[in-house]
């Protein structure tokens, strides 16, 4: 980061310390931000030294040196009290479960306590900030900062303005995201799920209802998307893609000769799976087939995201232009 960046944000105050809120922990942690963790559990200490020490190797390919930091009692703070751990923290990143009486007491009591000119995100999934803001005095402080999972790699931050946020609040959120080396994405207009989600929930959706028919199993599934669209996704996203699949006509080719296969076959023979306890048996039995524990998967993903992104050229900047 510049030197101006870091006089502007120099502490991050991270609410909830589960996956997101460790991996939040670690990349501010690796731009230089002096991080205090809030999370009620008794154990949320060790919980989030051990997330951070695991991913301090990805994050050093990718420049942010954090191993030595995870013991540093004076760059990783944890406080019980919400008050305290807010009262001078520069951005204030929650993470906390995703229930909207629970996220609206929360920022009611952030807002209260933080200083008047923090930047103030949520990493809701799902919840729009106008419903999450309904408690605060000034609602036009909260944006939604929803990353991708796992936030300390994938560079995607969905920044989504609630119907009284401040544009100025947006842009100044879009503008802290980019400094800590993300691909923020402003969102224009509140909707349920914002953008990925719902792309990757209509997938899912589909992958589903394919598998408790009996098309595939999972591990088919999922070879069948890494090795096709999900290599091209990586590329050029699904507009790009088609635009290229119509040939010299690019796009308006490619849907003038699709556009009636895809309305009257493709569209309305995708499926509506529910998942009832048998498909959810079914999803969880073929889970148990992947080779390996959650972490070493989620260490072996890591890795090769890391490998992907430098392919492509999209490895993180070290610096940012100044906030």
């Amino acid at each position: 980061m510049h030197d101006s960046t870091v006089e502007h944000y120099r502490a991050a105050a991270v609410i909830g310390g589960g996956v997101i809120g460790a991996s939040w922990t670690a990349l501010f942690l690796g731009r230089g931000l002096r991080v205090t963790v809030h999370d009620p559990r008794p154990d949320i200490e060790s919980i989030v030294r051990a997330a951070v020490r695991s991913v301090a190797p990805t994050l050093a390919e990718l420049g942010m040196e954090v191993a030595d930091l995870v013991e540093d009692s004076g760059l990783l703070v944890f406080e019980a009290d919400l008050d305290t751990a807010v009262a001078d923290a520069d951005v204030v990143q929650e993470n906390g479960p995703e229930r909207l009486e629970l996220k609206q007491q929360l920022w009611a009591a952030i807002e209260e306590a933080a200083p008047p000119d923090a930047l103030f995100a949520s990493s809701s999934s799902a919840l729009p900030a106008t419903a999450v803001a309904e408690r605060m005095r000034r609602p036009e402080r909260l944006v939604i900062g929803h990353p991708f999972n796992p936030p300390h790699l994938v560079p995607l931050v969905e920044v989504v303005p609630g119907a009284r946020t401040d544009p100025a609040v947006a842009e100044r959120a879009v503008a802290f995201y980019r400094a800590m080396g993300k691909r923020p994405q402003l969102v224009k207009k509140e909707i349920p799920g914002f953008v990925a989600n719902r792309l990757q929930n209509a997938l899912f959706r589909e992958a589903v209802h394919l598998i408790s028919q009996g098309v595939v199993t999972e591990q088919e599934l999922d070879d069948v998307v890494t090795s096709s669209i999900g290599l091209r996704w990586a590329i050029a996203g699904p507009f790009e893609t088609f635009h290229l699949g119509g040939g010299p006509g690019g796009l308006p080719a490619f849907l003038e000769h699709f556009r009636k296969s895809l309305e009257e076959v493709g569209w309305p023979s995708l499926g509506a799976p529910s998942l009832d306890e048998p498909t959810v048996a079914l999803l969880s039995e073929q889970a148990q087939h992947f080779g390996g524990t959650v972490g070493q998967l989620a260490a072996r993903r890591d890795a090769a995201i890391v490998r992907l992104m430098r392919a492509l050229g999209r490895l993180p900047a070290q610096a940012h232009e100044s906030l």
